[in-house]
């Protein structure tokens, strides 16, 4: 009998084409199967470092971002009152012209008046250099409402940090111990990585107030009060303290434990004793007599005293050695028990020190010690989110690496490694620049790594040079800025007033935003002369969010498979521990709507302003566009925005003249480059000689710089010294016992802000986004919404139970700045007094080119309309920012609420009004 053939296996395209994933922040590498020159298939590219082919929802559902409906055509001005979503179409031409017209005067008197703020734009390299070519020190990205506090307590403490700056040692790791991750950040390599730990039997231990994704999967869950992050970890370190298990020898050699403290009373006690040529000092073992850290086979002496001076490791011993720091007296705090806390102490003190391994491989270290093998702890740690969105998340995100340091277990086999261009110090970073002249740009980047009062971005009348007060006495050290404080400045006109606000993919007025509903109000609000707060306000995106109301100019921005993108070393790049990595996107389809890639229209405005740097000597454009720009664009002679296929002739690596066939090369190759590090310089990368040369090679850094892991942070005790009353600089008197408590040179731990209304609202209130969502597009696409297209307030048993709570039921949940009314479901594994959703599921009405009656617009909900920007304690007259104090990330998770049981209902509320379309509804991709 004659069978019918069937095609088991169609093909899916005519041509495929490869780049890079847009749809988190992994970067992950992709295949893009074209049919008839549309995109018909996304999988992922298995020749790829980052993903090894894996991809998750996000990256395969790429292809509906490329025929959303909610894509915006047409550069759009503004024509009615904002928020009415009343807009002209026009051209380029006028828009870019309208929008000249708006900066050029603000350039020419006063700068500052431009604010420039991007969401995750994932090309920061080219929008800072932009911002300090135009000369406003206005300019931040998304990163203090993201992970700040990760990153300044990673780059103070070990000089890089968790999730991009590096990784844990997937192959050799026995422990591993995630603390407050989120799902949606690094999601492909983590699984990677768990499924490789889990394959060979290692342990997972998960420590996080909510049981899902991760932390479902893991051996051990501690479900942990939020905010508490840090008192558990320092219980730890009580704990190895206690028992004796601390790796001493990695802590005499690598870290600045064993360096000497000046113990005199006055304006330099707690600062490093240094010699006459300002070298921090140590006492070396073999002589007992003071040395400099970095002098050639100097034994440093952890526990000795000079003149009165202790060490670093002295002063530790002290302090966590303390009965505050005892798992008993930190237990019911936590929300863990005693017995649980030392158990897991045992556990790490075991697998460190019983099962060390070591690598048969020589290395020379900074002082010329040659060592012959590589021995390491088998221990290692992931961080996220979770850690850092408190008002305490600093100084638990440093006690994190304190725990990591003690271990021995940071760039060593097993541990936590990190990733180029990282390590490098707080030192090696710029400081931050900040003083606008009309005219000029900028002396230097705006963005960078304090190291003491002198450097904060002050006016000569002490008040904040920026206007979302990054890097003042509020919040010295807050290397990302202040993103959620830009609107609920400008428009208090604190420190000052701004004309135009420049914003993009930055959705401010719906979940990228605390106290989301008056910051609406904030956008449209006007003065007693009838002209709104802010004046102008522009923006670009490549969908109709919830921010497109309400600007007067809206420039469209592509879709990724529509544009050049480069991820860079010089930003946010691709690395892996052993190699430096970099990758491209590039236009795998055009776009069928006038739209513009945002970087190369950023170029095209640089160059009608006529900024340095953006114009050859005869005026015109220095740069075709933004493909141009990452071909022939050099910070530094011979090093540009890619390491790959660099000089004329595509040989160099690293550092080289401009090739002009360069992007072709990257396509060539799946749109990725690695440079390799040498076996030699695999680990102990801030100390090896080996790596500190390579680095050099490649131009990560000009110099070889090792450096100490900073257990002691003298930045931070600058701060506290000022604080205290020593040296010119002074805070203003109502931030002083703040400035005492947060700068604090060792990692501590105290209460995160809202403890006060704790008896009021006893509940603490989480968001995190889930693995299939990362932007807040995500739940505009089509295929991602039949995988979470609503959202629960999640309750614990003991609430849900205690309230007679039923399926179908709604709550109401009050904070001090507010009440919402939301749909709720019963969860177990969760903290006890704890409750939880996932972030930017709910949309505003017609928001996104979605039907009226979605569910995540009728349905869905936001925590942000309780969160407020400011601290709810404001009784000396001061607005303080809901943030922590050392960085200014945004305290999201420091939210307290009540929760109230109201039965069913078929809508949350609060239910604005929906937005006026601003693209026609239901038109779709031609």
């Amino acid at each position: 009998m004659n069978q019918p053939s069937i095609a088991t296996s169609p093909a899916v395209s005519d041509e495929m084409r490869q780049t890079t994933c847009y749809m988190c922040a992994c970067r992950c590498g992709i295949n893009v199967h074209l049919k008839s020159g549309r995109v018909s298939y996304i999988e992922g590219n298995r020749n790829h470092p980052v993903n090894r082919g894996v991809l998750c929802a996000k990256g395969a559902s790429g292809i509906m971002q490329v025929t959303a409906p909610s894509r915006l055509r047409n550069p759009l001005r503004r024509v009615g009152p904002r928020g009415s979503g009343a807009f002209e179409e026009i051209s380029w031409d006028e828009a870019l012209n309208l929008a000249v017209s708006w900066m050029k005067p603000l350039r020419e008197t006063a700068p500052e008046k431009l604010a420039f703020f991007t969401g995750r734009d994932q090309s920061q390299a080219l929008t800072s250099w932009w911002a300090q070519a135009f000369g406003t020190p206005n300019y931040a990205a998304h990163g203090g409402f993201c992970s700040v506090n990760m990153a300044a307590g990673g780059i103070y403490t070990i000089g890089g940090a968790f999730w991009e700056f590096g990784q844990p040692d997937w192959e050799r790791t026995k422990l591993f111990v995630l603390f407050g991750v989120a799902e949606d950040h690094d999601s492909n390599p983590i699984k990677i990585g768990l499924g490789k730990l889990k394959s060979r039997g290692a342990r997972v231990v998960g420590v996080n107030p909510i049981r899902s994704g991760y932390n479902a999967i893991a051996d051990d869950w501690f479900g942990i009060t939020p905010g508490t992050d840090g008192l558990l970890i320092l219980a730890l370190v009580h704990c190895l303290f206690e028992a004796g298990k601390i790796d001493l020898d990695y802590l005499a050699r690598f870290t600045n434990a064993p360096l000497l403290l000046d113990a005199t009373e006055g304006p330099g006690k707690g600062l490093f004793l240094r010699n006459a040529d300002g070298a921090p000092l140590v006492i070396d073992r073999k002589s007992g007599a003071p040395a400099p850290w970095n002098g050639q086979g100097v034994e440093p002496d952890l526990g000795a005293t000079w003149q009165g001076a202790r060490t670093v490791f002295q002063h530790m011993a002290e302090r966590y050695l303390s009965p505050e720091y005892a798992p008993e007296a930190v237990a019911d705090r936590c929300g863990i028990a005693a017995g649980r806390i030392r158990a897991l102490a045992a556990e790490l003190a075991r697998v460190a020190f019983d099962e060390a391994i070591e690598i048969a491989q020589p290395w020379t270290d900074f002082r010329g010690v040659r060592h012959q093998k590589m021995p390491g702890r088998p221990v290692s740690f992931h961080a996220m989110r979770g850690i850092s969105a408190h008002s305490n998340g600093f100084q638990t995100a440093r006690a994190l690496h304190l725990l990591q340091i003690i271990l021995g277990a940071v760039e060593t086999p097993g541990g936590y490694r990190l990733k180029p261009p990282y390590p490098k110090p707080a030192e090696a970073h710029p400081v931050p620049h900040f003083m606008a002249e009309p005219g000029k740009p900028l002396g230097g980047p705006h963005l960078g790594y304090v190291r003491s009062p002198e450097q904060l971005a002050l006016k000569p009348d002490g008040t904040p040079a920026r206007i979302d007060k990054a890097f003042s006495w509020e919040n010295p050290l807050s290397a990302h800025g202040l993103m959620h404080m830009v609107i609920a400045n400008a428009h208090a006109g604190d420190p000052y007033r701004i004309d135009t606000l420049f914003l993009y993919m930055a959705n401010m007025a719906w979940n990228s935003s605390m106290n989301t509903a008056r910051v609406m109000e904030m956008l449209t609000d006007t003065g007693a002369d009838g002209e709104y707060v802010i004046p102008r306000i522009i923006y670009s995106d490549a969908y109709a969010s919830e921010m497109v109301a309400y600007a007067d100019l809206i420039l469209p921005d592509t879709t990724y498979l529509e544009r050049h993108d480069c991820i860079s070393l010089l930003d946010r790049p691709i690395s892996e521990p052993d190699a430096a990595g970099d990758s491209i996107r590039w236009p795998v389809i055009e776009p069928d709507r006038d739209v513009r890639g945002f970087q190369s229209v950023l170029l095209d405005l640089g160059a009608r302003l006529a900024l340095p740097g953006m114009v050859a000597e005869d005026g015109s454009p220095k740069y075709r566009d933004y493909a141009d720009y990452i071909v022939n664009h050099q910070r530094r002679p011979g090093v540009g925005s890619l390491i790959g296929w660099r000089g004329a002739d595509g040989t160099k690596e690293g550092r080289g003249e401009p090739n002009p066939d360069q992007l072709a090369r990257y396509i060539e190759n799946g749109s990725f480059y690695q440079a390799h590090i040498p076996e030699e310089a695999q680990f102990y990368k801030p100390w090896n000689a080996a790596y500190q040369d390579w680095a050099v090679k490649i131009g990560l850094y000009d110099t070889p710089q090792p450096y100490l892991f900073a257990l002691w942070s003298e930045p931070l005790r600058r701060f506290q010294l000022a604080a205290e009353g020593h040296g010119a600089a002074q805070p203003p008197e109502h931030l002083r016992a703040q400035l005492q408590l947060a700068m604090d040179p060792l990692p501590i731990w105290y209460a995160p802000f809202g403890e006060a209304e704790a008896a009021e609202y006893p509940v603490h209130a989480l968001t995190q986004r889930p693995m299939d969502m990362y932007h807040s597009w995500g739940s505009q696409n089509a295929w991602l919404r039949q995988i979470r297209g609503r959202n629960f307030l999640y309750l614990p048993t003991k609430i849900w139970a205690a309230q007679g709570f039923c399926e179908g039921d709604y709550a109401r949940v009050t904070s001090p700045n507010g009440a919402i009314l939301v749909p709720v479901a019963h969860m177990p594994a969760l903290n006890e007094n704890t409750v939880w959703t996932w972030n930017a599921i709910g949309k505003r009405k017609a928001a996104w080119a979605l039907d009226d009656a979605a569910s995540e617009a009728k349905e869905g909900f936001l925590l942000n309309h309780l969160i407020s920007e400011l601290q709810t304690e404001q009784t000396d007259g001061h607005r303080r920012t809901n943030s922590d104090p050392v960085t200014g990330q945004a305290a999201w998770f420091d939210l307290r609420v009540r929760i109230e049981r109201v039965g069913p209902r078929d809508h949350a509320e609060p239910a604005f009004p929906p937005l006026p379309r601003v693209v026609p509804k239901g038109r779709t991709r031609a």
